[in-house]
């Protein structure tokens, strides 16, 4: 087994923001809900069109 030096160095983790006392450092995103997020955005489905347009390739003759 390893000898500790009396210090608990394993334990911090240096990537932890400093604030100001008496403050919280947020490390996850606030959102008004639960679980993962839309990646549409606020789209609400289903939609009455779909704004794609399919690409055609023009063939050289």
């Amino acid at each position: 087994m390893a000898k500790e030096n009396g210090k608990k160095a394993g334990r911090i983790d240096p990537t932890w923001p400093e604030v100001p006392e008496g403050e919280h450092p947020v490390s996850e995103l606030a959102a008004d809900r639960q679980g993962a997020l839309s990646p549409y955005g606020d789209t609400t489905f289903p939609l009455e069109a779909v704004p794609y347009e399919h690409p055609e390739t023009q063939i050289n003759k």
